[in-house]
Order: C-alpha cells, then sequence, then structure tokens
C-alpha cells in the first residue's frame, strides 16, 4: 500500500521553537490532576507523593500503614513489647481535618425519577385507582408493561415522593367527594 505523500521527506529541524518551553510545557501536562481541592492546595511539587502524604497525614499504602500480623506469634510479641511503633510528625494536619469535616457531612438525596414517569403514574393512579390490570391494558401504556411492572413503579414513586403522593391522593379524594 502506497504512502502518504510527503511522509517520506527527511523531518528538517525548527530553529523557532524553544526546546525547554515545550519540555517544561509537556511536563507540566503528564503531571496529574489532582481533584480533591484540600490536596491539590496543600501539594508541594517538589516531593514526592509518599513525602506529600506524609506530611498531610495520609497514607500511601495502607497495608504498610495498618499492618496485618501474620501469625499469633507476632500478636504475643507485640503484646509483649509494650512498645508503640514511633509516629510521624504531620506538618499538615489542615488537610485532615478539612477532609473529615466533608466527608461528615450529611449526603444530599440525588434520587429523582423522570417529569414522564411521575406523570404516567399519576395518570394511571387517577384513571384506575388500585386496579393494575386494568392500567395493564390503558392505552396510555405505550411500553405495555406488565400489572407487576405498573406496580413496582407506582411504589417507587411512593417511595421517592411521599409527601407528593400524599398530596396526589388527597386531591383525588376531594374530586370524589365534590363529584358526588
Amino acid at each position: 500500500m502506497p504512502k502518504a505523500k510527503g511522509k517520506n521527506r527527511r523531518q528538517k529541524y525548527n530553529y523557532n521553537v524553544d526546546r525547554k518551553k515545550l519540555n517544561r510545557a509537556a511536563h507540566k501536562r503528564a503531571a496529574p490532576r489532582i481533584k480533591c481541592s484540600q490536596i491539590r492546595h496543600a501539594w508541594d511539587r517538589s516531593k514526592s507523593v509518599a513525602q506529600n502524604l506524609a506530611e498531610m497525614g495520609l497514607a500511601v499504602d495502607p497495608n504498610r500503614a495498618i499492618p496485618i500480623p501474620k501469625g499469633i506469634q507476632q500478636v504475643m510479641k507485640m503484646e509483649v513489647d509494650g512498645q508503640e511503633p514511633k509516629k510521624k510528625h504531620v506538618r499538615k494536619p489542615y488537610v485532615l481535618n478539612e477532609l473529615e469535616a466533608e466527608a461528615s457531612l450529611p449526603e444530599k438525596k440525588s434520587e429523582t425519577l423522570s417529569r414522564d414517569l411521575i406523570d404516567y403514574v399519576q395518570h394511571m393512579i387517577r384513571n384506575h385507582g388500585e386496579n393494575y390490570k386494568a392500567m395493564a391494558r390503558d392505552e396510555k401504556n405505550y411500553y405495555q408493561d406488565t400489572p407487576k411492572q405498573i406496580k413496582r413503579k407506582i411504589n417507587v414513586y411512593k417511595r421517592f415522593y411521599p409527601e407528593e403522593y400524599q398530596a396526589f391522593t388527597a386531591s383525588l379524594q376531594q374530586e370524589k367527594m365534590e363529584e358526588q
């Protein structure tokens, strides 16, 4: 198969490019981006990963940080010695404190249902109440859900939006009262 035109020609050295800047930029791009803002701000590029993490009070290797004894003899030996291993000095404890504070914050509830599914469930309940077999035969049942699948979707809606479901059923009761 033939080569692309111009590929067999010898490459010329470009004197207009600063090789030092190119290498520095490539080195910067090759360095990993630290996503955790607390660690990123305390990071010192001149030190190794192990040194940086040790200064922050974090472990590089969890197996070395808290070793698992290999046998009962070692456990007995450790108890007899009574000497604790020397602790490393944490020079940047604020990183650990910030990480612990962030971890202790309550997690936001991110479970939501699509608007289409909510409308579908409300339509089924409004027209058929608790009759799942009739829901399965409804013309709005585009995906041909079985009665059990529809029941599952309604239960999911009840679990995700209990207050909204209560308000919806109360409004349905009001409508029924007004009709009579």
